[in-house]
């Protein structure tokens, strides 16, 4: 028999029950359980809340190879309302791409915070692609304009659908889709993808592989997830009113955008990482490009209004994001309990 959610969240309901065996919640299933909707629901009530209750200590980067690293993300929530300790392990292996593989790969391990019982593991990968693009649209949601038509994804990989399709959730007024990738043959395979997936959505279209400089100049939201250590969004060719979000770089070397993209717009991050860990950030910071006080507010700082968002149509605003353990613990939760609630139980 299964056990029941409250015995899996807290074992001591049951004193005389032995403790449930742990679970994994496969791929299969956590897509069954998550859409992009739900999940960015879930993050704009819980981090407000939780946040503050979640310790998540500078995550554990490990260079595995010249090409390939080895992270770890731990959090633990002191609150009732959340009572988990978890922990991500994540490989990069940017190579990944010449094996159509991802680049990036993770498993997430849950326990309880009261007895330390492990209850749950699933795949990482997909809950970190899901939980990204969730990040950003929700961030969207307060910077980019309502009225935006014309969203540009720079990147082709693993995160380039999730990111569309979160963006489309939060901005249905989007009717153009522009996707470039370097390898134009993988954009075209995109486009050809989200064609068929989003053909119910009435009026969108799709076209891959412009010319990179037109894409941004058109672009009312433009998305990079890529490798990129050399700009690619130039900071002359955004026009009045852009949203720029930055999703790729985790590392200092790593750059999506120039330095005059960063000048040109209010900053925001999801959270005080990526000032240390962003390339796009750190360079502007080192050659005194922006200073650390003009970067305007984290994701939690826009969802509770402590800082206002856009302010008029003509303002250009960046988002750039890095991760947390504590979106990664938010994330899982609503997995791990979605799954007890709809008894799919391995």
């Amino acid at each position: 028999m299964a056990a029941t959610k409250q015995e899996q969240v807290n074992p001591s309901a049951t004193a005389a029950a032995a403790p449930p065996p742990p679970i994994f919640i496969s791929t299969a299933t956590l897509h069954s359980l998550i859409t992009h909707e739900s999940l960015i629901r879930h993050l704009q009530s819980a981090l407000p809340s939780l946040s503050a209750a979640v310790q998540s200590p500078l995550r554990h980067a490990h260079q595995t190879s010249p090409a390939s690293s080895f992270l770890l993300m731990p959090s633990w929530s002191t609150s009732p309302s959340l009572p988990y300790i978890g922990t991500k392990l994540v490989t990069h292996h940017p190579n990944n791409s010449a094996l159509n593989l991802p680049g990036v790969q993770a498993i997430f391990v849950l326990f309880n915070s009261l007895t330390g019982q492990p209850l749950a593991s699933m795949d990482a990968t997909a809950l970190t692609l899901y939980r990204t693009a969730a990040v950003s649209a929700l961030a969207s949601l307060y910077l980019s304009r309502e009225n935006s038509e014309t969203l540009v994804m720079i990147g082709a990989g693993s995160l380039a659908p999730y990111l569309i399709k979160a963006h489309l959730s939060v901005r249905p007024n989007i009717k153009q889709v522009v996707v470039w990738n370097r390898t134009p043959e993988k954009a075209k395979t995109l486009v050809e993808n989200l064609r068929k997936e989003c053909n119910g959505i009435e009026g969108l279209s799709f076209e891959s592989n412009v010319c990179l400089e037109e894409a941004v100049q058109g672009g009312d939201i433009i998305s990079c997830a890529t490798n990129s250590e050399v700009p690619l969004v130039k900071g002359a060719y955004l026009k009045a009113g852009a949203h720029l979000d930055l999703v790729g770089s985790f590392t200092p070397s790593m750059r999506e955008c120039d330095d005059e993209a960063v000048r040109r717009g209010r900053v925001f991050v999801d959270n005080e990482a990526a000032v240390a860990e962003a390339g796009e950030l750190v360079g502007a910071l080192e050659r005194e490009v922006m200073r650390e006080s003009e970067i305007v507010g984290d994701l939690v700082e826009l969802i509770k209004g402590v800082k206002i968002g856009r302010r008029s149509l003509e303002e250009i605003t960046v988002f750039k994001s890095v991760g947390s353990a504590v979106v990664d613990l938010l994330s899982a939760q609503m997995v791990y309990e979605s799954c007890l609630d709809n008894q799919v139980i391995n």
